[in-house]
């Protein structure tokens, strides 16, 4: 499986350590609620926030360099749209990974 990391955060940053810091930061503080409320909508089987809640997630799998978790998130994502939840394991896995990693930041 592939592994979280903060190159793209880097590149954003440019050397300076309150960018990064500010990034960092925001994504340690977003990440938790929202896959929290992730897991309410998917507790409810409410598909079109379940859906919504996998779009705004996907940016931080993007910004968090984890390619091919994005592409999965993208398929999960649409299967939601036709009620569908298949893509939800890969996709919960993607978020333990990700919460295990910003433990550690």
């Amino acid at each position: 499986m592939e592994k979280p990391n903060i190159d793209y955060i880097e590149q954003l940053a440019r050397g300076d350590a309150a960018v990064r810091k500010t990034l960092v930061d925001v994504i340690k503080s977003e990440f938790p609620e929202e896959r929290k409320e992730y897991f309410e909508s998917f507790e409810k089987k409410d598909f079109k926030k379940i859906e919504e809640n996998v779009h705004k997630l996907k940016h931080k799998i993007s910004i968090l360099g984890l390619e091919k978790s994005y592409g999965l998130a993208n398929v999960y994502e649409h299967n939601l749209r036709e009620s569908s939840i298949d893509g939800s394991k890969d996709f919960e896995k993607t978020l333990t990974t990700i919460t295990d990693f910003i433990e550690i930041l």
